[in-house]
């Protein structure tokens, strides 16, 4: 070693480093701090705790805790409760049986849920598979930022952009009359086609990650041993990729249809007065008077079991026991 490197002189250290260093020294040296925070820190349980603590008390305070209290409210026999205490009944749930005019829209949401959420695995996989696959590795983060950009946007104003899209004068119409195809416009605005091709383009995103990150998984040379042992494309995607994107798929399918049965704007804003489904029948026995929130509070509670229900079963048939919703 060179003689000069030896003797060549440190860099001085910052003076603030030793004052913080010795500050912290003296904190964690104290005796108060041993016996709060560094005995609390010496538990593996109350580490655990202390880690786990905040997400526990935010689960239980914001999702589980409004629905219990909505559950609460399905018994009743009128809210608010009067003041000499709460009457409980099962009438309200009795009521979605007893009208068809409350059954009909709820069927009509499953039916609506199911092929929107098969319409965007068939229209969002084959993009998963290029961004994943196709395009290079340097360039998938820009290619998936690219499809990002338009879910910037909040659901209101791609909402409408879907209106402006699909309106007499929208830009489809418009296109298709420079062309020559048609001579007055389509009427595809405040139909069934309308709604579902909104709902799926805004729940697009729900889809594609959960399938971008298990296809980017599966493994090149897998596909490439297939071919050489003579299957063709279909095959390999039959035999290799789709089983090995089951994940993605199960968690794909699960968000869009927990998303999709309990959409609401969209409807309102893209939907027919032939296209009612049942979250629009919760809202409109909300918004009435508090003498029907009961009645909405049972039909939301049937809504979600069903759905969560219909999910558990999807998930237990396609997606096994190793099949995590991500």
């Amino acid at each position: 070693m060179d003689d000069r490197t030896m003797t060549q002189p440190r860099p001085a250290a910052s003076p603030a480093a030793p004052r913080y260093a010795g500050w912290i020294g003296r904190a964690t040296g104290s005796s108060l701090y041993r016996h709060t925070i560094g005995r609390l820190a010496d538990s593996r349980r109350v580490r655990l705790a202390l880690l786990a603590g905040v997400p526990l008390v935010w689960i239980a305070a914001l999702h589980l805790g409004p629905i219990f209290q909505m559950a609460n409210i399905s018994f009743m026999a009128s809210y608010p409760p009067p003041p000499d205490g709460a009457a409980y009944t099962l009438a309200n749930y009795g009521l979605f049986f007893s009208d068809r005019l409350y059954f009909m829209p709820f069927i009509r949401s499953l039916v609506f849920a199911a092929v929107v959420t098969l319409s965007t695995l068939v229209i969002v996989y084959p993009v998963a598979y290029y961004v994943a696959k196709v395009v290079q590795p340097k360039n998938r983060m820009r290619a998936l930022l690219l499809l990002l950009i338009p879910f910037w946007a909040g659901e209101l104003i791609r909402t409408f952009s879907v209106i402006m899209l699909l309106a007499n004068r929208g830009a489809v119409n418009v296109l298709l009359r420079e062309l020559g195809f048609i001579d007055r416009p389509i009427p595809m605005l405040y139909t069934s086609f309308s709604l579902s091709f909104g709902v799926v383009y805004l729940l697009a995103l729900y889809m594609l990650l959960p399938l971008y990150s298990a296809i980017e998984k599966i493994p090149t040379q897998l596909v490439h041993a297939a071919a050489d042992l003579g299957a063709g494309p279909f095959q390999r995607f039959r035999r290799v990729i789709l089983p090995l994107s089951k994940d993605g798929i199960v968690s794909g399918c699960s968000l869009v249809y927990l998303t999709s049965v309990g959409v609401f704007a969209a409807p309102l804003l893209l939907g027919g007065p032939n296209s009612v489904i049942f979250p629009e029948v919760i809202a409109q026995l909300f918004h009435s008077s508090n003498d029907k929130w009961p009645e909405g509070a049972a039909f939301a509670m049937l809504m979600l079991a069903v759905s969560l229900t219909t999910v558990g079963l999807f998930m237990r048939i396609v997606g096994g026991r190793s099949v995590r919703l991500m």
